[in-house]
């Protein structure tokens, strides 16, 4: 509870037993004229009916500093006794002071008595120079209590609303430099004001946000009931990091039947990290929540990439824009490998060619898809020639780095006609070919192939050396 409400409860408690002025009270006929808790009210003096009320009032004036289920039994008996008293609303907020201390609080009768003060003109029924300070107090009252409700009605919510309207208007009129008492510091002055404030503002968001966090408390969670509500609350309280996250949680909630939510939620909880780091966390560190957010994005993503910029956009904007998306892991992988298909064709067939011949059913996969059957071209590196001149089997190695040298041989691409000179080992070779043979281990597809669908570079074979024969020339004797 805030420190101002403390002080309000002891400002208005000393206002209510001064201004009924115990002592000078009692001096006055049984049934004569008392001035009234709050003095005049729409200039006619209040007055009790008779000795019996006077002093059911007063025995419950001395109990406002004792035992409040003693004093709300006073009260119950003045009631009881006198139900149109003249002192009726003060009676009210007498009711509401001594539920205010009381152990549980009770929060359902706080809202009862406190509605049917601010079903009143309360500037009309409190008057004097302390009245300001008991309408704070009654609208603090209803508006935190029906926070503090287990499950407010719509009623209750609306009422509950108003209390806080009013005492954030209130506050404002009140807490002006004219109407510091003496004494009173600036700071603290500002202080209470501000604490109020900030209480109406947090009752405000609680029960703007409370019939979607109704909807999520449900089992199952009624998470498609809940996401709009809190969008339309998030459109009115941009700011409130409080509600980016619970709309975040809400559309985690929806990805199962809408996968598109993920990336929205992802941009809820970075908005809400942007916004107030610390948020949920008692020692107001920002790890838990940045974290939070950063891994959810990166489990997602993949990678850290991109993510200072999503951060840029969600602290310019409470809601993501519409068809925003955040790529998945696998969509980036897609997108990759269809751009390396892109650029490197030849490539890419040679490696879907490659990965499934050497996955657990390879074997099968040559057998049933691959063998006898015609493939586009490819593209490797020259290993060697057999026989190394006007050689009629190649075997080709496929580096999948550019200027990457021959490594073991993975094709063998044997050739219709010979070469008519010799393969140079480590250069390109182009071909399109016919799977005819697989062997696993050592990993080796054999192709046959036309010698006229076969570019490679040829040097020419070198020639054997001429054979000298001895002249046959006798020499004479």
């Amino acid at each position: 509870m805030h420190e101002v409400t403390q002080t309000l409860k002891r400002l208005t408690l000393v206002a209510l037993v001064g201004a009924v002025a115990v002592s000078g009270f009692a001096q006055q006929p049984a049934a004569g004229a008392a001035q009234g808790a709050q003095g005049q009210a729409a200039g006619k003096e209040k007055k009790v009916k008779d000795q019996g009320e006077y002093d059911i009032f007063n025995e419950a004036l001395k109990d406002v500093q004792g035992d409040p289920k003693k004093e709300v039994q006073d009260l119950d008996t003045w009631t009881q006794k006198y139900p149109e008293s003249d002192y009726k609303w003060d009676r009210l907020y007498m009711y509401m002071q001594a539920l205010g201390k009381m152990n549980p609080p009770q929060p359902e009768k706080m809202v009862q008595y406190g509605q049917q003060l601010m079903g009143q003109d309360m500037k009309t029924i409190f008057t004097g120079a302390t009245a300001p300070l008991t309408i704070l107090d009654v609208l603090y009252k209803v508006a935190t209590s029906v926070s503090a409700l287990p499950n407010p009605s719509p009623d209750q919510i609306e009422l509950g609303k108003k209390a806080a309207r009013q005492l954030q208007e209130e506050a404002k009129a009140y807490f002006t430099p004219e109407h510091k008492p003496a004494g009173t510091a600036d700071a603290a002055w500002a202080k209470a004001k501000n604490d109020l404030e900030g209480a109406a503002d947090h009752t405000l968001l609680y029960l703007d946000v409370l019939p979607a966090n109704q909807a999520m408390a449900k089992n199952p969670p009624d998470c498609a009931t809940a996401e709009p509500m809190y969008a339309k609350a998030l459109q009115d309280r941009p700011q409130s990091a409080y509600i980016s996250f619970q709309l975040g949680k809400a559309m985690v909630c929806l990805q199962k039947t809408q996968p598109e939510m993920a990336s929205a939620a992802i941009y809820e909880f970075q908005r809400a990290a942007v916004i107030d780091p610390t948020l949920g966390d008692p020692n107001n560190k920002p790890d838990q929540l940045v974290k939070y957010a950063d891994d959810l994005y990166t489990r997602i993503h993949g990678s850290t990439e991109g993510l200072a910029e999503l951060k840029a956009a969600a602290k310019q904007n409470p809601l993501p824009p519409q068809g925003f998306s955040i790529k998945t892991k696998d969509q980036m992988a897609a997108e990759k490998e269809a751009d390396f298909e892109k650029n490197n064709p030849k490539l890419a067939l040679w490696m879907k060619v490659k990965n499934a011949l050497t996955a657990p059913d390879g074997e099968q996969y040559f057998t049933s898809q691959l063998k006898d059957s015609a493939v586009p071209q490819l593209r490797g590196v020259v290993v060697e020639g057999r026989p190394g001149c006007r050689s009629k089997e190649i075997l080709v190695s496929v580096p999948q780095q550019a200027n990457q040298a021959a490594q073991a041989p993975e094709i063998a691409i044997k050739l219709d006609a010979p070469l008519t000179g010799k393969p140079e080992a480590g250069s390109e070779i182009l071909w399109e070919g016919v799977p005819t043979a697989f062997t696993k281990s050592p990993f080796l597809l054999t192709m046959d192939a036309e010698k006229a669908k076969v570019q490679v570079k040829t040097s020419p074979c070198a020639s054997a050396a001429p054979v000298h024969k001895k002249s046959g020339v006798s020499k004479k004797k």
